[in-house]
């Protein structure tokens, strides 16, 4: 029971950050039903700034907590930027063209971030120092980090905060407004352009906090390390109900408990000859699954169809 616990605590942490870029994912869709994937690598982006704040003022004396939130800030700036531009150059011209451009686009994007960074960063993987106390706090018998615990919070208040934003401020209205039917909302006062813009933003400082918890936790970073979970984040957005962001974060959750769950039975079960290098598997097979008991995702779609 205690393995099981902790497996828990495990798969909360993973599904957590996989909830952050899922939102990213689910957000772009639901307003211009576009699949960025692309977002991964902002993700990557966000992990290997926030590695270049913290290697460069690592020698100022500042404590661990402070240079973090450097990093972060840095990392959302940037990753911001990225993201505008990409929407601005890349997927705005062809917002009226066959769905398969910007689809074919949005991968080349990818692998065009990839090489871009593999050139800025060099191909080697970075070592991520440990920003905050490494003594593990112990929950009566499974024992969690203080940067998982960090995960956790931030992930919670950031998912409060859009929340809050989508539903019940002025933006949020724009942003559902336009998901509906951006030529009305245009007549009504609202510019779908900036608002498809500041949801690309939005979706940009979430994944640029996703890649620091990433090389935070897992103490690495380079530049390759965006694409799986990119693919499992839009996973965890389909699996949800892609357009929804209750179902992201479910999605997000869910499959990180699959992942860690599963993983761990499966080396139990094998004597540890397979275990988390198969815990792909899990989050795969849960998307067919998904995908062929209930096509629209956990919590369905509530995105309108346009004519």
């Amino acid at each position: 029971m205690e393995i099981f616990f902790q497996q828990v605590i495990n798969g909360l942490v993973l599904g957590s950050m996989y909830a952050l870029v899922a939102l990213g994912y689910t957000m772009v869709y639901g307003i211009i039903n576009l699949i960025n994937f692309a977002h991964g690598e902002i993700l990557m982006v966000g992990a290997l700034t926030s590695w270049t704040v913290v290697t460069v003022l690592a020698a100022s004396g500042m404590p661990g907590w402070l240079l973090m939130l450097l990093a972060l800030l840095c990392a959302a700036v940037i990753c911001s930027a990225l993201n505008f531009a990409i929407e601005k150059v890349a997927y705005r011209p062809l917002r009226n063209a066959p769905r398969l451009a910007p689809l074919i686009t949005a991968m080349g994007m990818s692998l065009l971030l990839q090489t871009l960074a593999m050139v800025v960063w060099k191909p080697n993987p970075k070592p991520f120092p440990s920003l905050l106390p490494q003594e593990p706090i112990n929950l009566g018998g499974p024992v969690i980090s203080v940067t998982q615990l960090v995960i956790l919070g931030a992930t919670a208040i950031m998912l409060a905060l859009l929340m809050y934003v989508v539903n019940y401020t002025k933006l949020g209205r724009a942003m559902r407004a336009t998901a509906e039917n951006p030529k009305v909302a245009a007549l009504m006062g609202v510019k779908p352009d900036r608002v498809i813009s500041a949801t690309f933003v939005i979706g940009a400082v979430l994944a640029a906090l996703a890649g620091l918890m990433w090389a935070a936790n897992y103490g690495t970073a380079q530049h390759t390390m965006g694409f799986l979970p990119g693919l499992k984040a839009f996973t965890a957005a389909v699996m949800g109900g892609i357009g929804n962001l209750a179902g992201a974060v479910v999605g997000g959750i869910l499959l990180g408990l699959l992942e860690a769950i599963g993983a761990g039975y499966l080396g139990e079960l094998t004597g540890g000859v397979l275990g988390s290098h198969y815990a792909d598997i899990f989050a795969f097979v849960a998307l067919i699954l998904v995908l062929t008991l209930r096509p629209s995702g956990l919590l369905g779609e509530r995105v309108a169809d346009r004519a």
